[in-house]
Order: C-alpha cells, then structure tokens, then sequence
C-alpha cells in the first residue's frame, strides 16, 4: 500500500505467503543480478521488506530451486553470485534428461493424459501402442515440457477416444526415432 499510485491494499508477496511452507524457484539461473542480491538477503536475514514499506517482515521459507543452466561455470565468469550459489547448493540433485530414463516416459504419459483430460474437459482416451513407441524412441530434446505439451496437444486435437498417429503433433509425426528403438521389444512389457 502506498509504493506507487493506486496502490491501495498490501500485497502478501511469495516469500510472506510461504512462510512455513516450501517455496520453488525454477530456472535461477535465468535469475538477474539485482534479484540474486535481493534474494540472497532474504536468505541470510530471514525477512522481507515490502516494497513502500520501512518494516520488516520475518519469513521462514524453504527454497527449492531448479535451473538447467551451468552455474558453477557461471560463477566463474560473474553472470551468478558464488555467495547465493553457495547458499542454494545445500542438497544438490541431478536429474538425467528424459531420454536417458526411458522408463519414465510411459508413466508420465499417462500422468499428463489424465491431468490434460481433467483440465480440458474432455472424454475418456487412451494411447495406441504406435504412439507409446514412437513417444519411447523419441529422443526428446525439450524433456518432460516437450513431453507434456505433446500430450496436452493429443488430448486437445482428439475426436475419437483413441490418441493415435493422426492426433501426434506435427514434429513428431515425421521425427526420425533414435536407432531401433521404435519397436515394441524395448518398450516395458506393460505398453507393448
């Protein structure tokens, strides 16, 4: 209230509203210098100050953060703060791209299947066995986003139940697959 015209109310910010909680943070890396230094603040001092406000608010947060960028070779050339990368970097966890854990493409198919059906109001549909094969030999350079849009744009486009060939998004449709693996003896029994 009061931080610029017609601001009239306060605004609870997501650090105050998770307070207790967890707060994710996606794509840091992608995070400028002035909001490192503000965010690294937070970090050590455990508090927030509204913008327009001289009082400090005192949060307790945990952060989780995610980013496909290097950051160590990002502190080493300036574009991140070695403080907050050193604050952030308490359990690190590396998360192999979708196309070296190919027995997570299947379950995640059908998570998104049921999440889009939901979401989109649409009717019962199920996967062909072509498309689980050619979703498993894909070798999805967009990772589980691109796996996961792939699926909403099937769910969306379908008129018959059955999400097939002709429901596949035109970059799949005519995507060479990697060698050998659009055939059902390497898929998990389960989607053959």
């Amino acid at each position: 209230k009061g931080a610029y015209t017609d601001a009239v109310t306060d605004r609870v910010v997501a650090f105050e509203y998770a307070t207790g909680v967890t707060l994710f943070l996606d794509e840091v890396g992608d995070m400028p210098m002035s909001t490192q230094i503000k965010l690294l603040r937070v970090l050590e001092e455990h508090q927030i100050t509204r913008v327009g406000d001289n009082k400090p608010i005192k949060v307790n947060v945990r952060l989780v953060s995610a980013t496909n960028r290097p950051l160590e070779e990002m502190v080493a050339d300036g574009l991140f703060r070695n403080d907050l990368y050193f604050r952030l970097k308490v359990v690190t966890v590396q998360l192999p791209p979708l196309r070296d854990r190919r027995d997570d493409i299947v379950p995640l198919m059908d998570h998104f299947r049921k999440q889009f059906i939901r979401r989109h109001n649409r009717g019962p549909c199920s996967f062909t066995p072509a498309v689980t094969r050619k979703f498993y030999a894909y070798a999805w350079p967009g990772n589980i986003r691109q796996l996961r849009n792939f699926v909403e744009t099937m769910v969306v486009l379908d008129t018959d139940g059955k999400l097939d060939i002709d429901d596949l998004p035109p970059e799949l449709i005519d995507e060479p697959t990697l060698g050998g693996g659009g055939t059902s003896e390497h898929l998990p029994e389960s989607v053959a």
